[in-house]
């Protein structure tokens, strides 16, 4: 059963759609059709959504492993995570059975529900979403079992992400926010449908399971020497052939991507992972 159920908004403070569904809910009241679930609204870092940044010190979002939350750092995230893993976890224990943590990205990557592991309840949650939300994405990410995962989610029984965009980092777009909240209200009723015994016999879907990262080429100095190719820009989710140009250098050189088989990109050019360098993430065509 699913009775308790956290919604976060705002684990990185500059992604505004969660921030503002959840401040919405916080004043207008969880909508009366999900009654029956106990529901908390909850915001992560008032601090950065304060400074509209993603985050202060370090990214709040990869502080929720056993090594951290037992560390002696005295970043502002670890501390906080630390307070929000006794409120509403704790990781391992916890005493709430679904934690929905809401972010944006500035890749075109729709409206897409993030989930970590495919157990029967998740493969039931990802046919209930597609069925009733046709244009979402389901993006797995079950390379590591889900204790090590570093996010807020895991702090929950159970723990999914929803991630939505295109949205520039710090601002609000209506059609963004709505694909949100859709999204969001979709999984409070899967949650209810769920307790009810009436999401076991769903139709089959498609599903994008995480490859690995790619990074931008760079050059002896340590600088990019290439950007993301125009036909790669905004086609997250889109069939990315071999042969086919990922990156255009600046001496106007195409890179083309190298692979083996068919890929489906995402996170392309995510202005989060600028410094990281990450171009984009690579994924395989699964069903669930």
């Amino acid at each position: 059963m699913i009775n308790s159920v956290a919604i976060v908004g705002g684990t990185h403070g500059n992604e505004t759609s969660g921030i503002q569904l959840v401040r919405n809910w916080m004043q207008n009241g969880i909508p009366s059709a999900f009654s029956s679930l106990n529901i908390r609204c909850f915001f992560a870092n008032h601090a950065a959504m304060q400074a509209n940044v993603r985050f202060l010190d370090e990214d709040l979002n990869r502080q929720f492993l056993p090594e951290r939350l037992n560390s002696d750092s005295d970043a502002k995230e670890a501390i906080l995570a630390k307070k929000i893993n006794q409120e509403l976890g704790p990781k391992g224990e916890s005493n709430t059975d679904l934690v929905i943590d809401i972010h944006n990205t500035t890749s075109h990557m729709g409206a897409t529900l993030i989930i970590l592991a495919t157990d029967d309840f998740h493969i039931q949650m990802a046919r209930y979403v597609k069925q009733h939300m046709p244009e979402a994405n389901i993006l797995v990410e079950d390379e590591k079992p889900v204790p090590e995962h570093p996010y807020l989610c895991t702090i929950g029984r159970r723990g999914v992400m929803v991630e939505v965009g295109a949205q520039p980092q710090g601002v609000l777009r209506e059609d963004v926010y709505q694909l949100t909240q859709t999204l969001t209200e979709t999984l409070l009723a899967f949650c209810q449908a769920y307790n009810d015994g009436k999401t076991q016999n769903l139709p089959e879907c498609e599903a994008f399971r995480l490859g690995v990262n790619i990074d931008f080429p760079m050059n002896e100095d340590g600088e990019r020497k290439a950007m993301i190719h125009h036909q790669l820009q905004d086609a997250d989710f889109v069939p990315l052939l071999p042969g086919q140009p990922i990156f255009r250098c600046f001496d106007g050189t195409d890179i083309t991507w190298q692979g083996e088989d068919v890929t489906y990109p995402h996170f392309i050019n995510e202005a989060a992972y600028h410094k990281l360098h990450v171009a984009f993430a690579t994924a395989s065509l699964v069903t669930l």
